[in-house]
C-alpha cells in the first residue's frame, strides 16, 4: 500500500484509534428510545395532505458535528422517521414495516439556529414495497441542501 503524506494508510494505526474509544453499550449510557426524541424534539407539521408532509425546525445545538453544521447522522435518522410518516398519510397502515434502504446525498451545510424545512414525499406505494422521497431545504433561500430516499417493505395485512 502506498503512503502518501496527511492519509492514514497504515492498518495498525487505524486499529488503534478505532480501539482506544472505551467499550460500552448504549443501554448503559442513554435512557430507552433516546434517540428519536434527541433528534426529533423542536420539529413542526407545516403540512399534511395525501402523500405529503413538510416539516420545519430550527437547528439546536445539540444536533451539530465538530465542523459546527448539522450532523448526517441526524439527517439520515429524519429521513427515517419522518420520511416514514408520510406513507399513513398517504392512507396506508400506521404500521409501515422495516427499512430496506435509505440514502442520503449532503450539497451543503445547515448551521445551528438555522430555520430548515424537511419536505416529505411518497413516490410509490405497492403491495408489498413504498419509497419516500425527503427534501432538506433552507427556508430563508430554499436551496436544497440534503436528499434522501427511504425505502420500506410493508407488512402484509390479511384481509380474513
Amino acid at each position: 500500500m502506498e503512503k502518501r503524506e496527511g492519509t492514514i494508510t497504515d492498518l495498525e494505526s487505524v486499529k488503534r484509534y478505532l480501539e482506544k474509544r472505551e467499550a460500552s453499550t448504549v443501554d448503559d449510557e442513554f435512557p430507552p428510545k433516546f434517540l428519536e426524541p434527541f433528534i426529533l424534539r423542536g420539529l413542526r407539521s407545516d403540512l399534511i395532505e395525501p402523500g405529503h408532509v413538510v416539516f420545519s425546525m430550527n437547528i439546536p445545538p445539540r444536533l451539530l458535528n465538530s465542523g459546527k453544521h448539522l450532523h448526517v447522522g441526524a439527517i439520515v435518522t429524519l429521513v427515517d422517521v419522518v420520511g416514514a410518516i408520510a406513507i399513513p398519510a398517504a392512507g396506508f397502515p400506521m404500521d409501515t414495516g422495516v427499512s430496506l434502504e435509505i440514502n442520503v446525498s449532503c450539497f451543503d451545510a445547515a448551521y445551528v439556529h438555522e430555520e430548515i424545512e424537511i419536505d416529505n414525499k411518497v413516490l410509490r406505494v405497492g403491495n408489498a414495497i413504498a419509497v419516500v422521497s425527503v427534501e432538506f431545504r433552507k427556508k430563508k433561500t430554499g436551496q436544497i441542501f440534503a436528499q434522501g430516499r427511504h425505502t420500506k417493505y410493508l407488512p402484509f395485512v390479511s384481509k380474513m
